[in-house]
């Protein structure tokens, strides 16, 4: 079995490397050829092209699962939907018919303001930042082509593990106005998220939408408290006036619903809750 990834990054590079210690012979796109040297001595097979450039992509390799998993470089790209709907549509017009399971690495961004209250798939969409609607969009494409029936669309919280923790830098910093006490935190640790794509494909679980968080979503406020606790940082001072960018950010509140997920799957988590993933991840 081939296995093509597509965004090798902070969480495409993880799933790659799990299939590749299953016996998989796996392909990781990437832009950089300095980073093809790095991904060719982890044992994976690199392939320098750039989803939002289509003639680059005319070498991608057959495979049998495809995972894109392409993540939004501000520093290389002015707008988000050049990466996630134009590189959506440039990589399935080049996908072959061989293709037995795509799998799209989407966001809960897709969905809007629930007034804290859960959610899960069957929830209306009512995306309203730039990244949620490309998400959405990308999921349109994916519906709309010859691979809606092999491809599962995996609707993430938001990552986290080493070396990336909400907020991190700006508790360091004491920054206490960039931190939004309101509204909840929805999180997956990195390793649970690669280890839920390598095990629907073993599943072959296809045409198929899961949520995929931990089940656990803390208030912002907690979650920035106990990060700070671990980095001796604390108290934080939450009578700072928040700044504008902070606030929109909590603008929609939710939690996000993993029961389809625990059921189809039987997953067992490795970090089930933020407190489990922080200290792991900080060493603490």
């Amino acid at each position: 079995m081939k296995v093509l990834v597509i965004g090798c990054g902070y969480l495409g590079q993880r799933a790659a490397l799990i299939w590749r210690a299953h016996g998989f012979e796996v392909f990781a796109v990437t832009r950089s050829v300095r980073n093809s040297d790095r991904l060719h001595s982890l044992g994976l097979q690199p392939v320098v092209a750039d989803v939002t450039k289509p003639d680059s992509l005319k070498d991608l390799p057959l495979a049998d699962i495809v995972l894109f998993a392409v993540g939004f470089d501000r520093t290389a790209y002015a707008d988000v939907r050049e990466v996630y709907v134009q590189g959506m549509t440039n990589v399935l017009n080049r996908l072959g018919s061989q293709l037995k399971h795509l799998i799209y690495i989407s966001s809960t961004g897709v969905y809007g303001d629930s007034g804290g209250d859960w959610i899960d798939e069957s929830t209306a969409t009512s995306p309203q930042r730039e990244g949620g609607k490309a998400c959405l969009e990308s999921e349109t494409l994916i519906a709309a082509s010859p691979f809606a029936e092999v491809s599962t669309i995996l609707r993430l919280a938001g990552i986290y593990g080493p070396d990336r923790i909400p907020r991190l830098a700006a508790i360091r910093q004491r920054d206490w106005a960039s931190l939004p006490p309101n509204g909840h935190l929805n999180l997956i640790h990195v390793q649970d998220a690669a280890r839920i794509i390598v095990e629907i494909t073993r599943q072959k679980i296809i045409n198929e939408l899961f949520l995929v968080s931990d089940g656990n979503s803390p208030l912002r406020r907690d979650f920035y408290e106990y990060v700070a606790q671990q980095l001796n940082a604390g108290p934080i001072d939450w009578s700072r006036h928040l700044k504008p960018t902070a606030a929109a950010r909590s603008s929609a509140d939710r939690k996000i619903c993993n029961q389809k997920l625990r059921q189809r799957l039987d997953f067992s988590f490795g970090f089930p809750d933020y407190k489990v993933g922080v200290k792991s991840a900080l060493g603490t």
